[in-house]
This record gives C-alpha cells, structure tokens and sequence, in this order.
C-alpha cells in the first residue's frame, strides 16, 4: 500500500487534531478564524481576579494600557481572598530592615533552589526549581511589597516570622501577615471586630487591591467563564484575544497586546489533577477553596490547547507542602484545615456546614470504607521547609540532609492507599467517634454543624447500625458492620493496655463506647497546584518547542516551576507580567 504525501499530512492533521481533544474540552479546540466584532476589547485582558490577576491588572493599567479582568465567579478574590493572608515576600524588604533582619535578592535566590533541603521523609522542596523562575522572583520581591503597601494591603504591625510559611526558605524569617481592618472575611460575611489590625486574613489582602484595581479604570467583568484563547493559526502565531460565556451566551473579547492567565490551579479538575497522582480520584471533593472558587485547570486546559508546556510536574508530585492535607474538621464536605465556612458567609449555602474543628484527634479513630482503621489517627501531613526548619543550616550543603531526623510522616499515603479492590482512589475516610467524644470537643452533631443530607456525617444508636447507614456517591461498597464493631472493639482493647499494636498511636485515651456513635466525613483535602503552564522570567507563555507564545502570560498556581505554597508567587507573577505585558507592541486585531 502506497501513502501519497498528502494522505500522510492528513493523518498527521487528524492525529494532532485528536491530541488536541485529549488535552482539551471541545470547546477548547483551536483554528477557528478571528470573530468579525468584538464584545469586549482592551490592550491587556486578564483572566481570574485572585492573587495573580489583579496585580497584574493595575500594574498594565498603571502604565496606560486599558485592562479588562474576567472572573468565572459572581464574586472576586479566587483562591487567594480564602487564604489566611500570610505573604512570604523578602529579599530585603522595608519591614525586614524595620526589625533588623538581613536578607537579599542572592540570598532568596539561593535559598529556594538549594538542592540540599531534604525533608524528614525524604523529599527536596527546592530541588526541582525553575532556577530562571526563582531569579525573576528573588529579584522582584522587594518591589512587589512595595506595590501591595502603595494600594493599600496593610501588614500586621509585628516582625516577619515563619508562621504559615511553606517552602519559603530556611535562612531567615519572610512571612508577613495582611491585617483584615474594616473588610469583612468571606469566610464569615462579617468583619473581624476588634481584631481588625490583628486578624491576618486574604481579605486584607485582595479587597484593598481590588478596590486599586477600580479606582485605576480597570474594568472587572464577573460571571464570565474562559471557554479558549484565539491563536492566528493552530499552534502558530500570536494571541489575541478569548472566547467566554457570560450566563450562557458566547462572548469574545480581545486583546490589543496580551492575554494574562491568572486562573487559579487545577486542583479541582479530576482528570487533570490524576495525571500528576492517579490515585485523586473523584472522592477527593472538599477542595480548599471552594465553594468560593474553583480551580479548575482552565488556564492551563486553554494554554494546552494553543500549544504550551506543562512545567515542574515533580513539584506537583513530591510529598512536601500543602498539595495534600490532613482535614481539619470533620463531618462536611469542605474540611480544609485552615478554612472553616460559617453561616453568615455569602457561600455558604454552597458550603451547607461549618463542619466539626478537631482538637484532639484522640478523640476519634479514623476508617476507611471497610471500617478498618490505617493509622495513628494523631499523625501529621507532609513537612516544609521554613525559616530555621533545619539547624544548623549551611546553603547548598549536603550535611543539611543529615540535620533531619527521618520521620516519613505517612499518614496521608495510607489514606490514600484504598482498600485493595483494584481502584485506584483512596476512598472516604470516616470519624468514628462516640457521645463521650462529642462532649470532650465541645461539638454540636447537627446541622449547620454537619452536613448529614449530602452523606457526609451519620448517626446511629449502635456501631453495626452506623455502619449500615454508611451510603453516599463515593462510598463504592458498603461498610460491614461487623468490621466497624471489630475494630472498635480492637482500638478499646489499646485503650486498656495503653499500647496501640497496630499503627503506634500514642497512649490511646478514650474507648469509643456511649451511644449514639456518629461517623464524620474526614477525607483527605486537595489544595495547592505547584504544577503548570511553562513561563519564562517575563512571564511569558513557553510552548513544547520551547519558544515562547507571543502575547500570552501566565503567573501563580496557573504556572509551574516554583514549589512554594501561598501568595508570593502569585503577587510576583503577577507583577512581572503586568509590567511585561503592557510593554507589547499592539496586534492589528
């Protein structure tokens, strides 16, 4: 059989067609022309209003361009409004010198791609660092504090610390922390009163930026869902604008000189998320963030689509940091541990309960969906790398390794592991845990405490009969009673002798034994993305040969190549390509 030339660039046309399907949503494929007439148009158009976004959005306004944000959600803020605020930027800042800590550009750079920082499980934060990333970043930290105090961000009024640092590194102390002053917290719709200078809080962080954004002219256009980006030709040729809907109906608007993604991650995404762990299956619901924003793999599905690289997928895999954490309440869907939803937030009809905040994890034993328990409930999640974590400390030494205990903390693996049946999700986790236990916490077991009526807390006047109950979309088999009261029964024979023989619980204290018993949703959750489009120190969208894609940006969990959890690199990002980007040269369109 004979294959002429033009059946041959046919098949290849087909099969890049059909790689493009696999990447992308239909309504992600490319090659369409350029729309006749624009709904929207502005110089610099950027997708998602979080921690990414709306820096980049003043900065590009701020040097003349007209700038048009888009944000799925009927609200602005993203991932990072939900945060606690703490904003791990140094380099020498103001507030560094203010307490006499001495810093550096070279010394951040240094710190975060030092090879040598071996968690106590055996993982390198900084390893597998973009290093031309890191550059960029060190270089611009001083200068992007500057812009959050100059449009408003006010900083808790105490020295740097480490508090809720994470891969931010170990020489000297970077953490700031945005006070919430008068804005009220989304997480409970009302003000922090009386500890408004002292509540650190994401609100603080986004709200002062986003009313910058309005008073500069930038326009913000909500409920508007990126479908794709327009590319002059598939895979080929600038960017110049995206299609979205707006409530269902099609809208296009374009870009005169870029298109900024600042999109969030895509830790909700569940297709895209199992390529970097097969094992996040769809039980792995209760995404941090959410129900207030998404993060949906958009930017990325829409980079792909028009050619661009995924980057730093180790970062994403590497048991280090907040990608995958231990809940910290129990008995709801959303059980992030630092994020607690209350009824009078503005989503909290999306939320439906608070959920049960866990004290003591003495105070429970956790199963898995065949009621056997798989550790020592009190265990801990993946370490980071934070200001002194290792001491002594010398940079880009290989004894620093060695300055760490082994302790390889595995508790979220063996949630994760499954029950054995050939799938490859984990499965729920579930909080056993009797009245004697609910008294010890102070818990109220009823809603809006708990959310019972979408299946993720049940209560019963016996073990068996709790196991019975036990029925929801992801529980794929059903919970033999008899396993559950086994088990308990087994857990208070550790409590008698004070010895855990199975998982090393420390000095079991309390046998579960006073009806009613109640079992509380306490999977694992998803939270950050340290996985994503390839950038280059600009900011700028590389493709799979390494070039870049004219008039595309990217920045925070969109981009990959940094491990570091929270918001400086998305601060960071986002200025570097705001600047970047308002420096294009106009396209025709």
């Amino acid at each position: 059989m004979t294959i002429s030339r033009r059946d041959m660039l046919k098949t290849t046309g087909a099969a890049a067609a059909l790689s493009a399907g696999v990447l992308t949503e239909p309504a992600l494929a490319q090659g369409e022309p350029p729309p006749v007439k624009w709904t929207h148009q502005a110089d610099v158009v950027v997708v998602g209003s979080g921690a990414t976004g709306i820096p980049a959005a003043i900065v590009a306004r701020e040097a003349g361009c007209s700038v048009i944000i888009i944000e799925t959600q009927p609200h602005i803020g993203g991932h990072a409004i939900c945060s606690g605020g703490n904003v791990p930027l140094g380099g020498g800042t103001s507030r560094q010198k203010k307490y006499g800590i001495v810093d550096s550009p070279d010394l951040l750079f240094r710190d975060l791609t030092d090879w040598s920082v071996v968690e106590p499980n055996g993982f390198p934060d900084y390893r597998y660092n973009d290093r031309e990333l890191i550059r960029a970043f060190a270089d611009h930290n001083v200068a992007a504090f500057d812009f959050l105090v100059a449009h408003g961000v006010v900083f808790i009024d105490r020295p740097p610390d480490a508090r809720g640092g994470n891969s931010v590194g170990n020489s000297v102390p970077r953490e700031n922390h945005c006070a919430v002053m008068d804005w009220p917290m989304v997480q409970t719709g009302a003000p922090a009163e009386g500890m408004r200078k002292t509540t650190s809080s994401g609100n603080g962080l986004m709200r002062p930026l986003a009313a910058a954004a309005r008073r500069a002219g930038v326009q913000m256009l909500l409920e508007h869902r990126m479908t794709h980006l327009f590319r002059e030709r598939p895979f080929a040729g600038r960017v110049y604008g995206i299609a979205a809907e707006f409530r269902g109906a099609p809208v296009t608007i374009g870009a005169r000189k870029a298109v900024i993604l600042g999109t969030g991650g895509s830790s909700s995404n569940v297709n895209f998320r199992r390529m970097f762990n097969p094992q996040l299956t769809e039980e792995y619901c209760g995404i941090a963030g959410q129900p207030w924003s998404d993060q949906d793999a958009s930017g990325e599905r829409a980079g792909l689509a028009v050619g661009a690289s995924l980057w730093g997928l180790y970062n994403q895999t590497g048991e280090f940091g907040y990608n995958i954490t231990k809940p910290g309440t129990i008995g709801s869907q959303y059980g992030y541990r630092n994020l607690q939803w209350m009824p009078g937030s503005p989503v909290f009809d999306k939320a439906r309960a608070t959920g049960l905040k866990v004290a003591n994890w003495q105070n429970l034993i956790l199963v898995n969906m065949i009621g056997s328990r798989f550790y020592d409930e009190t265990a801990g999640q993946y370490p980071a790398n934070d200001y002194h974590s290792i001491e002594p400390y010398i940079q880009d030494s290989y004894l620093n390794a060695k300055h760490n205990q082994w302790n390889p903390s595995l508790f979220l693996d063996a949630a994760m592991a499954g029950i054995g049946d050939g799938h490859n999700g984990g499965g729920p986790i579930w909080a056993i845990f009797d009245a004697d236990a609910a008294a010890r916490e102070q818990w109220d077991p009823k809603p809006p405490h708990v959310d019972g009526e979408h299946g993720f807390f049940f209560a019963a006047g016996s073990l068996a009969e709790l196991a019975s109950r036990i029925e929801m979309k992801y529980q794929r088999v059903k919970m033999p009673p008899e396993a559950l009261e086994a088990t308990v029964t087994r857990y208070n024979g550790f409590v008698e002798t004070g010895v855990d023989a199975d998982f090393g619980k420390p000095k079991p204290l309390y046998p579960v034994t006073k009806p009613p018993f109640y079992a509380a949703w306490a999977t694992p959750v998803l939270h950050d993305t340290r996985a994503g489009l390839r950038i280059n120190a600009k900011g700028q969208v590389i493709d799979m040969a390494g070039e870049i894609i004219s008039g595309l940006y990217a920045g925070g969990e969109c981009a990959g190549g940094f491990s570091q959890h929270g918001l400086a690199r998305a601060i960071c990002q986002g200025y570097i390509a705001g600047r970047n980007a308002a420096r294009e040269i106009p396209h025709r369109a």
